[in-house]
């Protein structure tokens, strides 16, 4: 079995793909109050 030693791993493709999910959550976030807002101004 190898040895592991702790903080040698290469976790590039994991930030990426964290920042990824961060930014599409925040981009849905603002939409889903932007819809919201729109809905509350024009749906009476």
């Amino acid at each position: 079995m190898a040895d592991h030693q702790h903080g040698t791993m290469d976790t590039t493709v994991q930030e990426n793909v964290y920042s990824g999910f961060m930014t599409f959550v925040s981009r849905f976030c603002v939409a889903m109050i932007v819809l919201a807002v729109f809905l509350a101004i024009f749906a009476t």
